[in-house]
């Protein structure tokens, strides 16, 4: 057993070190180092650098036992995926240093050795015997200071308010939330639904809320669910590289049951977005649960990777839509209840809420601050909460009567949105039934909204005449005028592009 001072053992004379295949004139070496430096620089060479560095900066080589060379690692997790991946590669690069040597891999502990061992090898002095194992000695340098991984275990700030009692339903979100709910319920243990979870939205429409209340109701199932924003996981990844332990981070994440990550689209630079890729595959090949939000689709994440965006992509996607005018009231009342709890006798008429719902933005941020200019009021000056006095507190949060000036990008990316066909299809000469009647809506939208001409948009939409155009806003005029589904989605398409 090893100790932390110098130990010497000795070994029989059966123990024997082959011949290099390689071999110089002497035919052995008495450092064992200078072994596994060559097999390192030839590894290395072969798979990379990033690779290496990702997988083989820890390993280190305890000795060489007869035909066995004796490599450690920090983690179970690395022995597992090194065997997997490069036992056969290993075996063969110590073969042409060792005739008939094998490798072996196990997880160093603190019991077996203390940090900085150096393995020394000497060769027996008697030149008619074997090449041999004359002793092993492991010098112990001075303990390093361990190093410190960041422990992301109890992940990022949750705020206890935000569970799925506290969550407002209406047609923008109800798929959102039955999707968080069914992955919330899912049973320790058992296999992961929708994997990955991908939820995406404007600021301020209930992302977060819906994500930390998978934490909640997964922790109470007995599933190990961990939370982190973008910036709490790169900051994680970066602080583990510089304290060296950045094998321990990644074990660290990969034995999480469902990882939860919000903001992604705050995800930045190469390295953490290949770790994070790495970690995405790892744990969904494992059957673990992954559940991301964003600000907006995949497909529209350009700072990410093709491959990282195409493994979202692969999950469910769902969208939380602006909140409609009932639900914004909705969610008043239960904030108004909520402030009368903290303070006493506060109260906000009907009318006052149904003023700021249909004036003061479209989603739960815009509410909430002017339900605090309300309160401050309210408190400060002693003055009764009428619309009058809500009026004066929120005029400079009461959106705009002006009309948004609208182009015609908004038009084709909006349109292009909602009948899930490309820009490119709708600019393009195809003429098929799905690419048709999104580019004549189109048309017809860019007409009724934008102040240009007709030959103005046929040149914006592929080059086309003018007379394309206005058979097509004749047509689309036609039906809107006989078909009340299809009036619906035109005034819906208005209402998102005026947004």
């Amino acid at each position: 057993m090893f100790k932390s001072s110098i130990v010497e053992t000795t070994v029989s004379d059966s123990v024997t070190v082959p011949p290099r295949g390689n071999g110089d004139a002497d035919g052995f070496d008495g450092d064992p180092r200078n072994f596994w430096d060559r097999v390192r620089r030839r590894l290395r060479a072969e798979i990379g650098e990033e690779v290496y560095l990702s997988w083989f900066a820890r390993v280190e080589l305890d000795g060489i036992f007869g035909e066995t060379v004796r490599l450690s690692v920090p983690t179970r997790f690395l022995k597992n995926w090194i065997q997997q991946h490069y036992i056969d590669r290993l075996n063969a690069l110590w073969n042409e240093e060792i005739a008939g040597s094998r490798v072996e891999l196990s997880v160093r502990t603190a019991v077996l050795r203390s940090p900085g061992h150096v393995p020394v090898i000497t060769r027996a002095e008697s030149s008619t015997q074997p090449r041999q194992l004359a002793e092993i000695k492991t010098v112990t340098s001075a303990p390093a200071a361990p190093a410190s991984t960041p422990d992301l275990g109890s992940g990022s700030p949750l705020d206890a308010r935000l569970t799925f009692g506290t969550y407002r339903l209406g047609s923008s979100n109800r798929l959102a939330h039955a999707a968080a709910l069914k992955v919330a319920q899912a049973p320790a243990g058992g296999p992961a639904v929708f994997n990955p979870l991908y939820l995406h939205a404007a600021v301020g429409l209930g992302k977060t809320h819906l994500l930390q209340a998978i934490v909640a109701a997964g922790a109470e199932r007995g599933r190990r669910v961990v939370y982190l924003t973008a910036e709490r996981f790169m900051y994680g990844f970066i602080a583990a590289l510089k304290s060296q332990s950045a094998l321990a981070f990644k074990e660290q994440v990969r034995e999480i049951d469902t990882l939860v990550i919000d903001d992604l689209q705050f995800l930045q630079g190469k390295s953490v977005q290949q770790e994070f890729c790495h970690t995405l595959n790892s744990l969904m090949d494992s059957g673990r649960q992954i559940v991301i939000a964003a600000d907006r689709p995949p497909s529209e994440l350009d700072a990410l990777e093709e491959r990282v965006r195409s493994r979202l992509a692969g999950g469910l996607v769902v969208e939380i839509d602006a909140l409609d005018e009932d639900l914004r009231l909705e969610i008043l009342a239960s904030r108004v209840a909520a402030l009368a709890q903290q303070h006493p006798g506060f109260s906000v008429p009907q009318d006052v809420l149904q003023f700021i719902a249909r004036n003061c933005g479209q989603n739960g941020r815009d509410l909430d601050g002017a339900l605090n200019r309300l309160l401050a009021h309210n408190q400060l000056t002693s003055r009764a909460i009428t619309l009058e006095m809500a009026e004066e507190a929120v005029r400079d949060l009461v959106r705009s009567s002006e009309p948004k000036r609208v182009r015609v990008d908004d038009i084709l990316r909006i349109v292009a949105k909602h009948y899930n066909v490309t820009r490119a299809d709708i600019l393009s000469q195809r003429r098929t039934a799905n690419v048709v009647k999104p580019r004549q809506i189109a048309m017809y939208l860019a007409k009724m909204l934008t102040l240009r001409s007709l030959p103005e948009i046929g040149r914006r939409f592929g080059g086309r005449d003018h007379t394309t155009v206005l058979h097509a806003v004749r047509k689309i005029e036609g039906l809107v005028g006989s078909d009340s589904a299809l009036a619906s989605e035109v005034e819906t398409l208005k209402r998102l592009v005026s947004e």
